[in-house]
Protein backbone atom coordinates (compact mmCIF):
# COMPACT_ATOMS: atom_id res chain seq x y z
CA UNK A 1 0.00 0.00 0.00
CA UNK A 2 3.13 2.13 1.08
CA UNK A 3 4.42 1.69 -2.69
CA UNK A 4 1.03 2.25 -4.35
CA UNK A 5 0.98 5.75 -2.74
CA UNK A 6 4.03 6.58 -3.12
CA UNK A 7 3.92 5.79 -7.24
CA UNK A 8 0.04 7.73 -7.19
CA UNK A 9 1.71 10.56 -5.46
CA UNK A 10 4.87 10.73 -7.84
CA UNK A 11 2.52 10.38 -10.57
CA UNK A 12 0.23 13.09 -9.48
CA UNK A 13 2.75 15.16 -9.58
CA UNK A 14 4.70 14.82 -12.32
CA UNK A 15 1.25 15.03 -13.95
CA UNK A 16 0.18 18.81 -11.77
CA UNK A 17 3.87 19.77 -13.46
CA UNK A 18 3.00 19.24 -16.83
CA UNK A 19 -0.62 20.97 -16.39
CA UNK A 20 1.38 23.76 -14.42
CA UNK A 21 3.34 23.77 -17.55
CA UNK A 22 1.12 23.65 -20.35
CA UNK A 23 -1.28 26.57 -18.15
CA UNK A 24 1.61 28.85 -18.49
CA UNK A 25 1.97 28.48 -22.40
CA UNK A 26 0.93 31.30 -24.13
CA UNK A 27 1.67 29.68 -27.87
CA UNK A 28 2.19 33.54 -29.17
CA UNK A 29 4.49 32.04 -31.89
CA UNK A 30 2.72 29.33 -33.24
CA UNK A 31 -0.50 30.90 -33.34
CA UNK A 32 1.29 34.34 -35.26
CA UNK A 33 2.61 32.02 -37.69
CA UNK A 34 -0.52 30.14 -38.23
CA UNK A 35 -2.91 33.09 -38.49
CA UNK A 36 -0.26 35.08 -41.34
CA UNK A 37 -0.06 31.81 -42.84
CA UNK A 38 4.27 31.98 -42.76
CA UNK A 39 7.10 31.02 -40.96
CA UNK A 40 10.05 33.02 -40.87
CA UNK A 41 12.89 30.75 -40.26
CA UNK A 42 16.79 31.58 -39.81
CA UNK A 43 19.30 29.93 -41.89
CA UNK A 44 22.55 29.84 -42.88
CA UNK A 45 23.94 31.69 -46.23
CA UNK A 46 27.74 31.28 -45.79
CA UNK A 47 28.22 27.54 -44.92
CA UNK A 48 27.47 25.49 -47.90
CA UNK A 49 25.98 22.66 -47.94
CA UNK A 50 23.89 23.46 -45.15
CA UNK A 51 22.80 26.84 -45.99
CA UNK A 52 24.02 28.80 -48.70
CA UNK A 53 23.46 30.96 -51.82
CA UNK A 54 23.08 29.42 -55.30
CA UNK A 55 23.94 31.30 -58.56
CA UNK A 56 20.44 33.41 -58.84
CA UNK A 57 20.60 34.42 -54.84
CA UNK A 58 18.50 31.53 -53.46
CA UNK A 59 19.12 30.53 -50.14
CA UNK A 60 19.53 26.69 -50.85
CA UNK A 61 20.79 23.41 -48.73
CA UNK A 62 20.61 21.13 -46.92
CA UNK A 63 18.83 23.10 -43.62
CA UNK A 64 16.78 25.49 -45.87
CA UNK A 65 15.31 21.66 -47.14
CA UNK A 66 14.21 21.19 -43.94
CA UNK A 67 12.69 24.45 -43.33
CA UNK A 68 10.78 23.81 -45.88
CA UNK A 69 9.13 20.92 -44.74
CA UNK A 70 8.89 22.43 -41.87
CA UNK A 71 6.47 24.82 -43.49
CA UNK A 72 5.20 23.01 -45.84
CA UNK A 73 4.39 20.50 -42.83
CA UNK A 74 2.54 23.36 -40.67
CA UNK A 75 0.40 24.18 -43.73
CA UNK A 76 2.29 27.39 -44.25
CA UNK A 77 4.34 29.76 -46.33
CA UNK A 78 8.00 29.64 -45.34
CA UNK A 79 10.30 33.29 -45.56
CA UNK A 80 14.11 32.24 -45.13
CA UNK A 81 16.12 34.94 -43.09
CA UNK A 82 19.93 34.59 -43.30
CA UNK A 83 21.78 34.72 -39.97
CA UNK A 84 25.32 34.37 -38.39
CA UNK A 85 26.45 32.84 -35.71
CA UNK A 86 27.25 35.75 -33.71
CA UNK A 87 23.18 37.00 -34.52
CA UNK A 88 20.94 33.87 -34.77
CA UNK A 89 20.03 33.42 -31.44
CA UNK A 90 18.87 37.47 -30.97
CA UNK A 91 17.23 37.44 -33.90
CA UNK A 92 15.05 34.27 -32.36
CA UNK A 93 14.58 36.42 -29.06
CA UNK A 94 13.93 39.07 -31.01
CA UNK A 95 11.30 37.83 -32.98
CA UNK A 96 12.83 38.48 -36.53
CA UNK A 97 12.89 35.35 -36.63
CA UNK A 98 10.03 31.91 -35.68
CA UNK A 99 12.32 29.35 -35.97
CA UNK A 100 16.42 28.63 -36.38
CA UNK A 101 17.98 25.83 -38.09
CA UNK A 102 21.52 27.53 -38.45
CA UNK A 103 24.02 25.10 -37.49
CA UNK A 104 24.47 25.78 -33.84
CA UNK A 105 25.71 23.56 -31.61
CA UNK A 106 24.00 22.49 -28.72
CA UNK A 107 25.53 23.80 -25.23
CA UNK A 108 24.43 24.40 -22.06
CA UNK A 109 24.79 28.61 -22.24
CA UNK A 110 22.68 28.48 -25.24
CA UNK A 111 19.76 26.07 -23.68
CA UNK A 112 19.14 29.10 -21.01
CA UNK A 113 18.72 31.43 -24.02
CA UNK A 114 16.49 29.70 -26.95
CA UNK A 115 14.31 27.04 -26.72
CA UNK A 116 16.44 23.93 -27.78
CA UNK A 117 14.41 20.64 -28.43
CA UNK A 118 15.35 16.98 -29.24
CA UNK A 119 16.47 14.74 -30.56
CA UNK A 120 19.50 16.93 -32.21
CA UNK A 121 19.15 16.80 -35.61
CA UNK A 122 23.19 16.64 -36.83
CA UNK A 123 26.34 16.79 -35.22
CA UNK A 124 30.08 17.98 -36.19
CA UNK A 125 33.43 17.15 -34.46
CA UNK A 126 37.28 16.42 -34.95
CA UNK A 127 38.56 15.52 -38.35
CA UNK A 128 40.89 16.34 -40.35
CA UNK A 129 41.79 17.59 -44.43
CA UNK A 130 44.64 15.35 -46.10
CA UNK A 131 46.17 14.31 -49.55
CA UNK A 132 44.42 11.10 -50.42
CA UNK A 133 48.21 10.12 -51.17
CA UNK A 134 49.15 9.62 -47.77
CA UNK A 135 46.40 7.06 -47.29
CA UNK A 136 45.98 8.09 -43.75
CA UNK A 137 43.17 5.75 -41.70
CA UNK A 138 43.85 6.01 -38.28
CA UNK A 139 44.66 8.86 -35.89
CA UNK A 140 47.95 7.35 -34.88
CA UNK A 141 49.45 7.56 -38.17
CA UNK A 142 49.93 11.68 -37.12
CA UNK A 143 52.30 10.86 -34.18
CA UNK A 144 55.37 13.10 -34.36
CA UNK A 145 54.33 14.64 -37.93
CA UNK A 146 53.47 18.25 -38.20
CA UNK A 147 50.03 18.91 -38.82
CA UNK A 148 48.31 22.30 -39.77
CA UNK A 149 45.59 24.30 -37.62
CA UNK A 150 43.39 27.33 -36.32
CA UNK A 151 45.05 29.25 -33.47
CA UNK A 152 42.47 29.19 -30.73
CA UNK A 153 40.83 25.83 -32.02
CA UNK A 154 40.58 23.49 -28.84
CA UNK A 155 41.00 20.58 -31.70
CA UNK A 156 44.92 21.58 -31.78
CA UNK A 157 45.59 20.62 -28.09
CA UNK A 158 43.46 17.23 -28.39
CA UNK A 159 45.58 16.01 -31.57
CA UNK A 160 48.92 16.93 -29.47
CA UNK A 161 47.71 15.47 -26.40
CA UNK A 162 46.36 12.13 -27.76
CA UNK A 163 47.91 11.22 -30.83
CA UNK A 164 51.40 12.98 -30.75
CA UNK A 165 51.02 15.53 -33.27
CA UNK A 166 52.95 18.46 -34.60
CA UNK A 167 50.55 21.42 -34.65
CA UNK A 168 51.73 24.36 -36.37
CA UNK A 169 48.54 26.64 -35.42
CA UNK A 170 47.94 29.71 -38.10
CA UNK A 171 46.08 32.58 -37.37
CA UNK A 172 43.27 31.55 -39.97
CA UNK A 173 41.88 29.13 -42.38
CA UNK A 174 42.74 30.26 -45.12
CA UNK A 175 46.51 30.16 -44.10
CA UNK A 176 45.88 26.95 -42.41
CA UNK A 177 45.10 25.79 -45.52
CA UNK A 178 47.76 27.32 -48.14
CA UNK A 179 49.97 25.75 -45.64
CA UNK A 180 48.57 22.33 -46.60
CA UNK A 181 48.62 22.89 -50.33
CA UNK A 182 52.92 23.77 -49.49
CA UNK A 183 53.12 20.49 -47.91
CA UNK A 184 54.31 22.17 -44.83
CA UNK A 185 52.25 20.11 -42.87
CA UNK A 186 50.74 16.49 -43.29
CA UNK A 187 46.94 17.91 -42.78
CA UNK A 188 44.54 20.40 -41.68
CA UNK A 189 42.79 20.07 -38.45
CA UNK A 190 38.90 21.33 -37.83
CA UNK A 191 35.56 20.79 -37.64
CA UNK A 192 34.61 18.63 -40.07
CA UNK A 193 31.41 19.67 -41.41
CA UNK A 194 34.08 23.00 -42.14
CA UNK A 195 35.96 20.28 -43.84
CA UNK A 196 33.29 18.79 -45.50
CA UNK A 197 32.09 21.89 -47.35
CA UNK A 198 35.48 22.47 -48.42
CA UNK A 199 35.31 19.09 -50.38
CA UNK A 200 32.20 19.90 -51.66
CA UNK A 201 32.90 23.10 -52.89
CA UNK A 202 35.05 21.00 -55.71
CA UNK A 203 38.22 22.99 -54.94
CA UNK A 204 40.31 20.25 -53.45
CA UNK A 205 40.64 17.43 -55.25
CA UNK A 206 43.35 14.83 -54.46
CA UNK A 207 42.11 15.50 -50.88
CA UNK A 208 39.78 13.81 -48.67
CA UNK A 209 38.49 13.86 -44.78
CA UNK A 210 39.60 10.15 -44.03
CA UNK A 211 39.81 9.58 -40.20
CA UNK A 212 36.77 8.49 -38.30
CA UNK A 213 34.98 11.86 -36.72
CA UNK A 214 35.91 12.18 -33.03
CA UNK A 215 34.39 14.40 -30.33
CA UNK A 216 31.08 15.06 -31.71
CA UNK A 217 29.11 18.17 -31.15
CA UNK A 218 25.46 17.71 -32.12
CA UNK A 219 23.25 20.16 -33.54
CA UNK A 220 20.17 22.11 -32.15
CA UNK A 221 17.54 23.99 -34.23
CA UNK A 222 15.50 26.09 -31.54
CA UNK A 223 12.29 27.77 -31.10
CA UNK A 224 11.57 30.80 -28.72
CA UNK A 225 12.58 30.07 -25.48
CA UNK A 226 9.03 30.60 -23.92
CA UNK A 227 7.48 27.84 -26.46
CA UNK A 228 9.93 25.06 -25.80
CA UNK A 229 7.98 23.23 -23.87
CA UNK A 230 4.39 24.17 -25.76
CA UNK A 231 3.22 23.60 -28.98
CA UNK A 232 6.12 24.58 -31.08
CA UNK A 233 8.41 23.18 -29.12
CA UNK A 234 6.77 19.65 -29.12
CA UNK A 235 6.13 20.23 -32.69
CA UNK A 236 9.76 20.21 -33.79
CA UNK A 237 10.87 17.73 -31.59
CA UNK A 238 8.06 15.49 -33.63
CA UNK A 239 9.62 16.82 -36.89
CA UNK A 240 13.15 15.67 -35.79
CA UNK A 241 12.00 12.60 -34.70
CA UNK A 242 10.91 11.63 -37.82
CA UNK A 243 13.19 12.87 -39.65
CA UNK A 244 15.93 10.09 -38.29
CA UNK A 245 13.00 7.54 -37.96
CA UNK A 246 12.54 7.60 -41.58
CA UNK A 247 15.67 8.47 -43.09
CA UNK A 248 15.16 12.33 -44.27
CA UNK A 249 18.38 13.62 -43.31
CA UNK A 250 20.06 10.91 -44.42
CA UNK A 251 18.68 11.59 -47.73
CA UNK A 252 19.27 15.07 -47.28
CA UNK A 253 23.33 14.50 -47.06
CA UNK A 254 23.11 12.25 -50.12
CA UNK A 255 21.26 15.39 -52.22
CA UNK A 256 24.13 17.76 -51.04
CA UNK A 257 26.67 15.55 -51.21
CA UNK A 258 28.05 15.43 -47.96
CA UNK A 259 30.22 12.75 -46.53
CA UNK A 260 27.72 10.09 -44.85
CA UNK A 261 27.67 10.46 -40.85
CA UNK A 262 27.77 7.80 -38.49
CA UNK A 263 25.66 9.97 -36.23
CA UNK A 264 23.07 10.14 -38.75
CA UNK A 265 23.00 6.24 -39.36
CA UNK A 266 23.32 5.40 -35.35
CA UNK A 267 20.20 7.82 -34.82
CA UNK A 268 18.21 6.49 -37.54
CA UNK A 269 18.64 2.69 -36.38
CA UNK A 270 17.64 3.90 -33.28
CA UNK A 271 14.43 5.55 -33.64
CA UNK A 272 13.14 3.75 -36.72
CA UNK A 273 9.88 0.97 -36.48
CA UNK A 274 11.43 -2.04 -35.24
CA UNK A 275 8.45 -4.06 -37.13
CA UNK A 276 9.80 -2.48 -40.19
CA UNK A 277 11.05 -4.79 -42.91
Amino acid sequence: MKKLLASTTAMALALSSVAASAADCTNDTWNKVVERGKLVVGVKADYKPWGFRDTDGNLVGMEIDMANEVAATMGVDVELVAVQSSNRMQFLEQGKIDLMIATMSDRADRREIVGIVGPNYYTSGTNILAPDALNFTEWEQLRDRPVCGKQGAFYNQIVEERYGANVIAFTGNAEAKQALRDKKCVAFVYDDSSIMADLVSGSWEGFSMPMPTEDDNPWALAVPKAEQNCVFGRFMSGMQYNWHKDGALLALEEKWGIQSTSYLKAQNDRYKDWLAE
